[in-house]
């Protein structure tokens, strides 16, 4: 039988089509989640002043959108307050709250100081090359000048190996996110990394290494 049959072309585009559509999915279901809720509580409270939704489907569906993404802003406004911190204190007695935060949080590339989710370049691990990987933290690790350092699995990032690097053997891959580093594990190097962020290819010696870039964000950690 024939690799190349009718029947595997199809598999092989409709899998390719189903990663490339699965976050934009999972996106969109959060969000019409998210923007039910605050139809819901706004329309019940339309209806106790007498505005009844049904009746003005095209307004009605203007206002929700509007509104939710003023409740986006807000909120995303108040991450950053005492208030913010003051539920996060409350929901933290919940069990099970403090482990699904730090697990979403993993995912946030946005976040800043030691927190920050940075692409990496190690060597140390074959005799020549270099692997890319992310660190979760710049928190310095119980060795000391050492700093881990996560490699994932390709195709299926959902495991890999955690390495305990030198910070002299780290160079940090700047304007990279945790998305660019999923979009390469996907591609299973078919797309490279300098194809992934539209840029030249760089020598080692044009990367931040990990030491200097400490150094530099030193106040702001």
């Amino acid at each position: 039988m024939k690799d190349n049959t009718p029947m595997k072309h199809f598999l092989n585009v409709m899998l390719q089509g189903l990663f490339w559509l699965l976050p934009i999915v999972a996106i969109i279901i959060i969000l019409l989640w998210v923007y039910s809720k605050v139809e819901l509580l706004v329309g019940w409270a339309f209806r106790l002043i007498g505005f009844a939704p049904e009746n003005n489907v095209f307004l009605w569906g203007l206002l929700a959108v509007f509104l939710f993404l003023v409740i986006l802003y807000i909120v995303g406004h108040l991450v950053k307050t005492r208030l913010a911190d003051l539920f996060e204190h409350i929901f933290s007695k919940i069990p099970g709250y403090t482990t699904i935060k730090e697990l979403v949080g993993i995912f946030n590339s946005s976040k800043k100081g030691q927190n920050k989710v940075m692409v990496v370049a190690i060597k140390g691990f074959a005799q020549e090359g270099y692997n890319i990987g992310l660190m979760y933290s710049q928190k310095e690790s119980i060795i000391k000048d050492h700093y881990t350092i996560t490699l994932s699995m390709s195709p299926i990032p959902n495991g890999g190996f955690m390495f305990e690097v030198h910070k002299d053997n780290i160079y940090v891959i700047e304007n990279a996110t945790f998305d660019n580093n999923l979009q390469y594990l996907l591609s299973m190097g078919v797309k490279s990394f300098a194809d992934i962020l539209r840029t030249k290819p760089k020598n080692v010696d044009e990367l931040v290494l990990l030491s200097d870039w400490l150094e530099e964000n030193k106040v702001k950690i």
